[in-house]
């Protein structure tokens, strides 16, 4: 079985626990990389040649938030075919259009419980293996 790779970009410590954590709840192999902001994503990438198959992004982070981080990944060529999902509490309809426009390709509004994390990651997981890229960009929402 193939190891999906997974960058985690979350400034909030609990999160990024209960993102893995709820990662370890659905089936398959995942390797989670978890960055603090968008800096340390942008750094860590810009020294190294590996790259992830699915970011999760964050928007409020200190330094360089998600809105930056994204525009800053989807200006490197290099990552045009890696999903980035938006991770956030925030659901403004009208914020959510313009980081599709942006190249966002998923918005994933941070459940509020454990079992919600778990189904919407296995949704949005197994729409990226089976869309890629191709897919409409898509809003995840559970209660």
């Amino acid at each position: 079985m193939e190891t999906i790779k997974i960058f985690l970009v979350d400034d909030d410590k609990e999160d990024q626990e209960f993102f893995g954590e709820a990662l370890s709840e659905i089936d398959g192999c995942y390797a989670l990389e978890k960055f603090n902001s968008g800096a340390d994503l942008l750094n860590a990438i810009a020294v190294t040649h590996h790259k992830p198959d699915v970011i999760f992004l964050d928007l409020y982070m200190p330094i360089v938030d998600g809105e930056e981080c994204l525009e800053s990944l989807r200006s490197n060529s290099k990552y045009d075919t890696v999903p980035i999902v938006i991770y956030s509490t925030e659901y403004d309809i009208d914020k959510i259009a313009r980081l599709f426009s942006l190249g966002a390709n998923r918005y994933l509004k941070k459940p509020e419980t454990f079992d919600s994390l778990v189904a919407s990651l296995k949704v949005s997981l197994n729409s990226l293996k089976r869309n890629s890229l191709g897919g409409n960009a898509i809003i995840n929402v559970v209660a």
